[in-house]
Parts: C-alpha cells; structure tokens; sequence
C-alpha cells in the first residue's frame, strides 16, 4: 500500500501553492511555466471607487491586469464606451489600462466627472474593474456676510455659528483668534462636531472682538476663514453702574444677579432623536448643554453596556466615540446633563446598517476538461444585498450559452467543462448602502505532463537520514507519478518508501545501499514524461576523540583534542570556540590539525572549549572545560567555600529596575566563580527565597529586571570550586509601584463536565504577577464558528468559571484576561474548548472477524457518525470473551476482556486467544464521558492448536534397570491430543549425554514402565503431547536407577522415590573494588537451600568469618573490606554437613589518594600586596605632579545665537494649528511657506483669503510661530536679524506654513 502524507516546506525544494483556486489543479509558482500556460485576465491594480482628484493637477485612473495572452484594455463613462483616442487630453500608458487626463496643460477637471470602468480582456474572457466615480476636489470662498456684535450677559449661554462653505471633501473646522492661537476649550467652552462655538455659560474674560472661524480643505491645501465675531460680555455690576446713571435717585430697578441655572441641551435638541451609522464605521454621539455651574456629560446604553475597548470619550466628554461599530451596537444612547440644580437628558436612536461585506467572495478555479466544479459567491449587509452574476462583463442572463454552466442563486454549478468554458465572472453584492464587485475565472486546460525538477539532479544526504527526492510536475488532468531505481528496475513499493502528493519521494531511513538513480514518471490521458536524478549517501561524520576536562596551573600548557571522522568524499572544516565566541586573537592559541593547544595559561583562559566539525551536509561538535588554578603553593594551603558578600546598595530605583551593588568577601583561595543573586517578596510571599540570576565572579553590580506590586528584598551568595557561601544579609527592602498586568493567566482550558455546561478553568497569576492589588479575571466566551458578540464576566482571584446551559459538545472560543485596581492586561490569545460530553448514542456496525490463527484474529467495523459521538472521539473498545472450549465442552466462568484502539481506527487485532476455542465480541465507540451501546455480539471460533506442556511427570519406583513414569494430561490440550512423545538418554558422571530414544505413546494413556535400563544410572527425560497441528511444550525430570546388590548401600526409606542429585555449588566468582566485593555462585540441588558465605585474609590463620545470605538467592555482598587486601572466600549451604564449595581468592582495589591543590607560600602572597602597594604609591605621586603643573587657559566666549524659528505644523487628525508658546521676542518669519502644486498662492483662488482682513504686510510672527498684531493695525518693522528676509510675511503665508 504507498503512504501518502503532504511534504513541509522546509523539506521540499520547490513548493506548490493554490494560486487562490479551488481545483484538483496545483500551479507551481515555475516561471517558465506560467509563461507558457493560458490565463483569463485578472484585475492587480485599480482607483477607489470614490476617487476625488485635485482640480489643478493630472487625473490618473489606474488599471493594471495581468494574463495569458496580456490583456487588452477599454473603458466606458457614464455607461458608454469611451474613445480615448478623440480626446487629446486623455492618454493610455503602454502594456496598462490606466489613464491619464492631462489637466495641467488646458484641460478643465469638471469636465471629466463621472463614472468609469476598466475592462481587461483576452482569448479566455474578460474583467472589469469597479465603477470608479470621479469627483473634482471643492474648496468654495466663504459668503461675506455683516456679522452684528454679540452682547451676552454673563452666566447666560452663546453658540458662535461657523456654517463653513460646502467642500468636497467637508473641510476641517477650528477656531482661533487674530494672533492665529488657538482657542482654548474646556468643559465650559467647546467646539461641536459642525464646528460651531458652544459656551455653557459667558464669563467676562470671553468678551473679545476676534473669535475667528478657520476651514481647511485637505486636497487643495488651501484655508479659508469665516469675519471676526466680536462677543462682549456684561458683568452684573457694570450693568447696575450704567442703570444708576440714566435713573433717577427715586428708581430702584437694577439687573439680577448672575444666578445658577440648571442643564439645558444646546444640541442635540428636544428630548429624542436618531443617527443610522455604517458597520465598521465611526459612531459620533454628541451633546452639549448650557448651565450654570458648567454641566457634566455622562453617557449610557439603555439595556446594555457600552463596548469595551471600543469607547472613547471626547471633548470633555462631550462626545462618545465608539469605533469599529457593529449591528450589536444599535440601541438608545442617552447622554445626561448634570450639575447641582438638576440635569437634563437626550435619549438618541442609533440604527447600525451595513454596506455589502464578504463572506465568501469566488475564487479562481482552474479545472481539467471534464471535470467539474463551483464558484461561490456569498454576502452579507444590512439590508439583505442582491447577487447578481455576469460572464466576462455581462448580465449572465444576456451572456453567451455555455451548457456546462447552472446559476443557482449566490452560486454557480459547472458540470463536465471543456476548453471553450474558460470565462471571466463577475459576483455584484449590493445594497443601498454601496456594493462589491469580484472576478472570478474559470480556466479549463488541457495539458500534457510536464516535469520542472532539473534534469540529474544530485542529492547528497547522510546515512540514517531522511533523503527527499523531488518530482515537481504539472499536467492537466492532474498526472500519476511512478518512481523506479535504476534504469531497469521495478516500481517502488513498500513501507521503506513514502509517496507525497506534490511528487516528491522520501526514503525516511537512508542507507549506503539507497545510492543510486531514480527514476520520476508522470503520465495522464494526453502523455508522459520522466526524469532522472541521482542519490548519494555519505558516512556522518564523527568525533571519535573528544576534548576532554582539563585543571591546568598558570602559565602551564595545556592541549585539547578533537579527532575526527569523515566521508572520504566530504571536506570537513574544524572550528575552535571559546565559551561559544571566536577564539582569542592571541599567538598563545595554536590550532593544529586535531588539537588546539593554549600555550602560557592565564586565568581569562579559564572556559568552555568546543570543538565543531562542518561539512556541507552535517555538522558535530563537542566540549571541554579548562579550570586554571593558582601555582602549588610551599606549604599548601586548605580551599574552602567563599565567604558571604557583604555591604549590599540599592541605587537606580527605577519602576522596573535597580541597581544592585555588592563587596565581595574572602575567596578563600578558591577564585569565585560567579554570584548567585535571589529575591524575596515580603508583601506576598515572606520568608521565601527565589532565585533572581547570577552574574561572572568578576562582576560586583547588577541591573536587576524587577516586576511592579513587589517589595523586594535581595541578598547575594558567591559560589567557587569548593562550594557556595552562605547568603549575604539582605539588601533594604523597595516597594516598586502598581501597575496594570503584564501578563495572562496560562494554560486556559474548557472542558464541559455535564452535557450542558462548559467548565473554563486557567492558572491563576501568583502574587508577584497581578502587578497591583485587586485582581480579577475577565472571563469571555463565544460559540465558534457562529455569528456571536462575546459573552464577558469579571471574577474575583479564582481559577475556575462554569458555564451553564450550553448545547452538547460544541466548540467554544475562550479568552481570560487579567485585571486589578489600575487596569486590564493586554489582549489574551483565544483558545478552543468545549462543552460537556454526552454518552455515544450509536454503537458500531457491520463488526468482522477475520480469525488469523489459532490464537490471533483481526476484528473489523465501520466508523460510528461523528456526530453522534457527542465527544472527543476517544477510540473503540473491543469486549471479548471465551465461551467454551471446543476440546472439553464445559463452560466455566465467563472473564471479559478488553482491548481498546485509539482514535478513528476500524480494526484491531485479538491477541492471546486460546485455540480451538469458541467466542463471543462486541465493539463499543468511546468519547471522553465513556461508552456508546454494544454491537451486537458476534461469535468466532478458533483453529486447533499445540497443546500446553503436561500438568506434571513424576517417576518412580526405581529399580535396578526400571523406572515408573506418571503424568498428567495437558491444562491447556488447545484441540484433540493424538499422542505424547517421550525422549531420554543417560548422562554420565562429567554430565556428557548419551544417545537419545524417543517413544510414541497414546493419548489415552497416564504412565508408563520403562525397562531394561542402566542400574545406578543418572537418566533425563523430556516429555511433551501432541494435536493435529503439532507437538506442544516439553516438560523435563531427571531420576537415577538404584544399585545393584554389590553396590555400597541401597536406600531403605522412602525405595519408592528417585534418589534425590547430590547437591553441590559451583562457579564461584568475585567481583571486588576498594571496600567491599559482589560473590555470586552456582548451586545444584534440593530446593530452598539456605547460604552462607565465608571469608578470611588469604594467608592468615584466623578463623573463617561468616555472612548469612537472606533467603535462596545466588549472590552476596561483602561490606567493610580493607583496600588492597587479598581475601579468601567460600560458600556453603545450611544443612548440608560439610557441603561447601571450593575456595575462590580475590584481591581489593588500592584506596584513593586524597586531590590537592597547592598554591603560593604565604610568603609568596605577602610579596606581592607589597608590590601593589609600591605601585598604587607611584601612581599618586604622578598624579599630584600634573595636578600642580596644570595652569589657566583663555576661554572663548560664546555668542548669542538666533536659532532660527521652528514653525509648528498642522496637525492631520483634526486640522488644528499645534500648541504655541507666549515667548515675548519677535522675529520675522522665513520665506518658503506651503502652497498647493505651484508653492504659490494667487489672489485669485481666494478672493476671501486672509489678505483681505490683514491691511497689509507688518504682521509678523513670535519665535513660536504665532502671528503678532491685529488685522486693523500696523506695527513699524523691526531691524532683521541673522539671514531672515526684510520682508514682512503676510498672512496668507503665515497660514500656509502651518499647513
């Protein structure tokens, strides 16, 4: 049978996408091939449907495709064909659809609106492009208009319309003043989303005469700007002043005071109102209210909550901004007015609708001629939208007749296809809210095989490993591949090899005798074709001496090797690796062909040495550690662990780290090696330590990483060769601040445990984890695969949530999320649970048995429906169990057994069955609740077979050339037994064997005399039965004639019984080392035997020492021996006078002599702190001499330097100028400002531009960038400073460069 599976891409050299098409049909990505092979034409590149242009420049209309034959390209406009070739403005770029309309040199943008259309189109069908709306960009001028001052009353509320000029696209509102700052806004004062200017309640500091709207049209780079409004605010006090003096003394009206008021909605108006917003789209709510104190804004959803994570407040809260919304998002928001007189409330209908969006948008489909096949098209928008097909650009149900093809609603059947069904389709989803347009082709080819592998391609891989030998091929219908070996070989089949789909051969275990051509073959109905490539197996390359561990003294020699081991035809490279980076660029390193010697140790030569081996087709490498130590010292010196280090600092605190310092304490001659750093958190877990990291002996501070919520503790441990200190003190505690969680819980799982409940469990954070105090989990669930918005609840620290009343067995997405006092983790990974498990509702069918032997039988059946497994498929289970024996007919008790198959398997094999035998098997599907129902029971018999050895053979009544034999039939007969066979032959006194005779004897038969024997004779016996099938197991004794009358004794007891062997213990062996030695024996003899061993000095004449061996075993060993001492020792059995074995002698092992290591004289060390200290003197000295010998040098001044300004750009999201600064210095500003396409502003394209307003060109601006002086007035120039230009800017310039 050949074993197919698909290849990963890290095996195969060439690798087969699915060219987005749904086929029997794989189209490698082989440029020659695509080349050659026909294709529809396919839309790569188009203009938004919207398109709007900018009127002053070129319109260019993109449409670009691709095909076989290249397409052709046409357009229509306003649904008619569009000769371009009449219109001298419009050009087609070459081997391209796309347009452009020169503008720049006469043409008139207006007179290109409308819709257009690009059709690409070859031999095998047409496409078309979406209708691409064209739209000149708008920038109108604002309608000059006589704006009449607003006097307000303080505490009373004011709206300041802007009503900008209709652009297209809508400009971008923001208010500003004369100086060109930016108005600020508060809860109090803020701009609405139609740009108009809202005041909850006029104070006297709003009175200003320059409350200016700005409009800035993105596509034209351009800004317009509305009059000044002027708004004067009357304090209550003023105005009683001016009542004073125009009434008499005998008046006594006056104004009220400025009193509190409560909410009232500007906008939106009335109590209620509706917004239909777009699926995927932004949802802006506004509201904004007058009153007195300042009115706060609060929203909600009536019945529901807003989204989380997709809500945003804006404008003081003035609006709720929900992003990506969905239809779940419709609903009555209500948004409420609030301050301490009362509130006010406006409840808003949001209707969410949707424009067309793919569920299934077709795909391409690549088809062989008769073959069949679908394209799908499948929408969903709200309204429903409609589905329309067409072929190759029109109506389907105008189209050309292709009797291989059937609509069926959002689908289309294609049956038996041939050559001539090769079209372009065209899916329109649509609805009043927009559509979509897709391609579709269908492309049937008929091709002969092709093979794209090179011709003799030469793998090379190393024995014992995967060899892929590829076959990349096409053809249409798909070809069959075939390999062979050599020239003339057969087909190759079997489980050594294995086939994949994509033609690629794969020998899993490659060996020597695999070198060889193979041969590739692929055949369809229109030919074949082969291909010969060439395999080659080499010996793995192999370290056969390895470096070994080394402990060298300073300034020693060491040398490490590293022999190696190749194919001969392989060229292996060796590289030596020091602590697994380069080695040093030092002439002491010398690598020669099989060693790296390291000539002059120091102690930086201390580390991990690796020696690596590279071929082009393996790689082997292997290490060695070097340990340098001191010099032996007169006299030695003892090593012991370090001290503890001690003076721990924390510097650099930092929220999630600091540094930690130390001072090391004695070595005690025994280098450190590194420190051990670990942490305790005495918030959650006090008392505990917990290893933090360790650093280089040689390093005394450390960044440490520290996670937020902890108050930590460090201490610090030195560790050399010897051992570890003990732990420092610890460092003074540091409380790092709260923080949202860093991380997830993990290992989140749903499992249901009753059929309508889903039980999510996960590991909860530990205490250092939850970053802050108050942590919870947001558990969420969805059932998969189905249109649900997420189900979401908020637990406390558990780590368990069940959910109730779910349907049986159906997958679940699960998330958790952990959050505590300061805010949410980031967003958890889903995960895949189910629900709960319900028993198997079918049990398995049409149940086989296929019996094999007498004691094997193979069991089939068909698979149960998955979904009635109602559970994770577990496997099958196989009861059988014996019902009687054919041989015996009687029943006894009936023991089931069990045999369970994991997974979808539908057959199993029944081992250990008894022969001729009959029984009974059901089969049972299993799921993780438990069982389905039983198939009914189906019986099977087995063969007869070899019997079981006889119960038992017992001999007796010897005689002198007579013995009596006695047995029992056999436990387990396995069929009808036809005879016994009996063989036996004497052994003499060196336990050599005699001729063997052998003796037939019938079934019915249970003893037998065997006469004319040897007297006092030592016979064996072997003694099986026999069935149909063959003989069965032989069952053995041995047993002794008795003397004749001369001999010395014969026995009086017990003449019935053979005469036992006489018992004896032989092979006595030792095995010893320093202080003990294993003896074994062996023993010949009555059962039960009980031991002793004996033991003494070889050579010594003390008395034998003796062990009592523990029950029948044949070995013992001896404890407490001296080291190099020669024992003597023997075995003897309880009982038995005098049976002992002979003597054996061995000798122990010499003892271990103790490892020192010497290192310098205490003298020799004194000398040496002397001389730093000479050297650490000399160096001060020097350093006090430059000191004095320094003098004063001239410094030159600085000048003050004029930084030219920085001007602050417009911001994109909303139009707004930046932040300026109230810097009091002023500087010109420089020339060069933005201007649309030409840089320059003509006073022609805004007759309503800032020029009119500015009476003039003195302006000029602070070093932040804001304009200085007012429209109405002039300032005398200042001197220019640096390289500025003389020349004043003008307004229109000063906006600009914010642009």
């Amino acid at each position: 049978m050949l074993k197919k599976k698909s290849i990963s891409a890290s095996k195969a050299s060439l690798v087969l996408f699915l060219c987005q098409m749904i086929s029997a049909l794989d189209v490698p990505l082989d440029s020659k091939l695509l080349e050659e092979l026909s294709q529809p034409p396919t839309i790569t590149q188009q203009s938004p449907k919207d398109y709007i242009v900018d009127p002053r420049e070129n319109i260019v209309i993109q449409c670009e495709a691709k095909g076989k034959p290249p397409p052709s390209f046409s357009w229509t406009r306003n649904g008619t064909h569009f000769d371009i070739d009449k219109d001298a403005q419009v050009t087609m770029k070459p081997n391209s659809g796309t347009l452009v309309i020169n503008i720049m040199n006469g043409g008139k943008a207006e007179a290109y609106e409308g819709v257009y259309q690009c059709t690409a189109r070859n031999e095998r069908g047409a496409a078309i492009s979406n209708n691409i709306v064209i739209r000149p960009s708008r920038s109108p001028l604002w309608t000059k208009e006589k704006l009449e001052p607003n006097q307000v009353r303080e505490g009373d509320s004011l709206v300041l319309h802007c009503r900008p000029p209709v652009g297209l696209p809508p400009p971008i509102i923001f208010w500003m003043d004369n100086a060109f700052q930016r108005l600020p806004q508060s809860e109090r004062v803020s701009q609405g989303l139609n740009g108009d200017l809202y005041f909850s309640n006029v104070q006297p500091e709003d009175t200003r005469e320059d409350y200016i709207c700005y409009a800035r049209f993105n596509h034209t780079q351009t800004i317009q700007q509305k009059q000044p409004i002027s708004v004067k605010v009357f304090s209550v006090d003023s105005l009683n002043d001016t009542i004073a003096a125009n009434l008499s003394d005998t008046d006594i009206y006056g104004a009220k005071p400025v009193t509190e008021r409560q909410p009232v909605l500007l906008t939106p108006t009335g109590s209620t109102s509706t917004k239909v917003e777009l699926r995927g789209n932004v949802l802006l709510l506004e509201c904004i209210a007058a009153g007195l104190p300042t009115p706060v804004i609060r929203w909600i959803k009536e019945g529901g909550e807003l989204p989380a994570n997709r809500t945003f407040f804006e404008n003081f809260k003035k609006t709720l901004k929900i992003i990506d919304v969905s239809e779940a998002d419709s609903g009555n928001y209500k948004c409420i007015a609030r301050n301490i007189l009362g509130s006010a409330h406006h409840v808003i209908s949001v209707t969410v609708k949707a424009a067309p969006y793919w569920i299934t948008a077709p795909r391409n489909l690549v088809l062989s001629p008769g073959e069949d096949g679908t394209l799908i098209c499948r929408a969903n928008g709200n309204p429903k939208p409609n589905i329309s097909w067409l072929a190759n650009g029109v109506p389907i149900a105008i189209a050309p007749e292709d009797p291989s093809r059937k609509v069926d609603g959002d689908t289309i059947i294609f049956s038996h296809v041939q050559e001539r069904s090769s079209a372009v389709y065209q899916c329109n989803a649509s609805n009043e809210y927009g559509y979509l347009l897709a391609n579709a082709f269908v492309n049937v080819l008929a091709e002969p095989p092709r093979i794209l592998t090179p011709a003799n391609k030469l793998y090379q891989v190393i024995a014992d490993s995967p060899a892929l030998l590829d076959c990349a091929y096409f053809g249409s219908p798909k070809p069959e591949i075939e390999w062979f070996k050599g020239v003339k070989g057969s087909i190759l089949r079997g489980n050594e090899y294995v086939f994949h789909d994509n033609g690629t051969l794969e020998i899993p275990v490659a060996q020597k005798d695999s070198t060889g051509t193979y041969t590739c073959v692929a055949r369809n109905e229109l030919g074949k074709i082969q291909n010969e490539v060439q395999l080659e197996v080499k010996d793995p390359t192999m370290i056969i001496k390895q470096p070994e561990y080394k402990v060298i003294q300073r300034y020693g020699q060491v040398s490490f090797e590293c022999i190696i081991k190749h194919d001969s035809t392989l060229l292996p490279a060796v590289i030596w690796l020091k602590d697994n980076n380069e080695l040093p660029d030092d002439e002491r390193f010398l690598v020669g062909k099989d060693n790296l010697t390291i000539m002059n140790v120091t102690d930086k030569d201390d580390g991990t040495y690796t020696c690596i081996v590279n071929t082009t087709l393996d790689s082997v490498s292997a290490s060695a550690v070097l340990t340098v130590v001191a010099a032996p010292p007169t006299p030695a010196v003892i090593y012991a662990r370090p001290n503890p280090p001690f003076d721990l600092e924390l510097t650099g605190q930092l929220e999630r780290s600091v540094e930690l310092s130390w001072i090391p304490g004695d070595e005690n001659n025994s280098p450190i090696t590194n420190f051990v750093i670990e942490y305790e958190d005495g918030l959650h877990e006090p008392g505990v330590w917990h290893y933090q990291t360790e650093v280089p002996g040689t390093q005394t501070t450390v960044q440490l990483k520290l996670s937020p919520y902890v108050n930590y503790s460090f201490r610090v441990i030195a560790v050399n060769e010897i051992g570890r200190s003990q732990p420092s003190e610890p460092s003074e505690q540091y409380l790092t601040k709260s923080a949202n969680p860093d991380e997830n819980p993990a290992n989140v799982q749903g499992i249901g445990s009753e059929p309508d409940n889903l039980v999510i469990t996960w590991e909860s954070l530990k205490g250092f984890q939850s970053n802050g105090p108050g942590l919870q989990y947001k558990v969420s669930w969805r059932q998969k695969d189905v249109d649900d918005e997420w189900t979401s609840v908020i637990v406390a620290n558990v780590s368990k949530y069940i959910v109730s009343g779910t349907p049986t067995f159906v997958p679940y997405e699960i998330k958790v999320q952990a959050l505590n006092d300061l805010g949410y983790a980031p967003e958890p990974s889903e995960v895949i649970g189910h629900s709960g498990e319900d028993l198997p509702m079918v049990a398995p069918g049409n149940v086989q048995v296929h019996v094999i032997n007498s004691t094997l039988a193979k069991v089939h059946w068909d698979p149960v429906p998955l979904k009635s497994v109602r559970g994770h498929l577990q496997g099958y289970k196989v009861y059988y169990w014996k019902v009687q024996s054919l041989s015996r007919r009687s029943r006894r008790h009936v023991e089931k057994k069990i045999l369970t198959f994991r997974g979808n398997k539908t057959f199993g094999m029944l081992p250990g069955l008894e022969p001729y035998s009959s029984y009974k098997l059901n089969v049972r599907v299993v799921n993780g609740k438990g069982e389905g129902p039983a198939s009914p029971d189906k019986v099977f018999k087995t063969p007869e077979g070899v019997p079981s050895s006889p119960s038992f053979l017992k001999i007796t009544n010897p005689t002198l050339d007579s013995l009596t034999l006695e047995w029992g039939s056999p436990t387990h007969p396995n069929g009808v037994l036809t005879s016994y066979i009996l063989k036996f032959q004497p052994i003499n006194n060196t336990h050599e064997l005699g001729p063997l005779v052998e003796i037939r004897i019938p079934a019915n038969e249970s003893s037998l005399i065997l006469k004319n024997l040897n007297y006092s004779t030592r016979y064996k016996f072997y003694f099986n039965a026999q069935t149909s099938v063959g003989s069965g197991s032989q069952i053995t004794e041995e047993a002794v004639t008795i003397m004749d009358e001369a001999g010395i004794l014969r026995p009086a007891v017990g003449a019935g019984k053979v005469q036992p062997l006489y018992p004896r213990i032989r092979n006595v062996t030792t095995a010893a080392a320093e202080t003990y030695a294993n003896i074994s024996w062996e023993y010949e003899g009555p059962d039960h035997a009980n031991f002793y061993v004996e033991y003494g000095v070889a050579g010594s004449k003390e008395d034998w020492k003796k062990e009592i061996v523990n029950g029948s075993r044949s070995f013992f060993v001896l404890k407490g021996l001296t080291p190099g001492t020669a024992y003597k020792v023997r075995v003897g059995a309880e009982g038995l006078s005098g049976f002992r074995s002979s003597e054996d002698v061995f000798e122990t092992g010499p003892a271990m002599a103790s490892r020192q290591v010497d290192i310098a004289t205490q003298g020799w060390f004194i000398g040496l702190m002397c001389a730093v200290a000479l050297l650490i003197l000399i160096l001060l000295i020097v350093c006090f001499i430059r000191r004095n010998k320094g003098g004063k040098y001239p410094v030159k001044e600085k000048e003050d330097a004029h930084a030219d300004p920085e001007i602050q750009p417009m911001k994109e999201d909303d139009g707004t100028f930046g932040e300026y600064s109230d810097a009091e210095d002023h500087k010109p500003l420089k020339k060069g400002s933005r201007t649309p396409s030409d840089r320059t502003v003509k006073k022609e394209d805004s007759d309503d531009s800032l020029v009119d307003y500015g009476e003039g060109v003195n302006g000029q601006f602070n070093e932040d960038g804001s304009f200085i002086g007012q429209y109405s007035g002039k300032k005398e120039k200042e001197p220019a400073e640096g390289n500025e230009s003389s020349e004043a800017p003008s307004p229109v310039n000063a906006m600009n460069s914010f642009v």
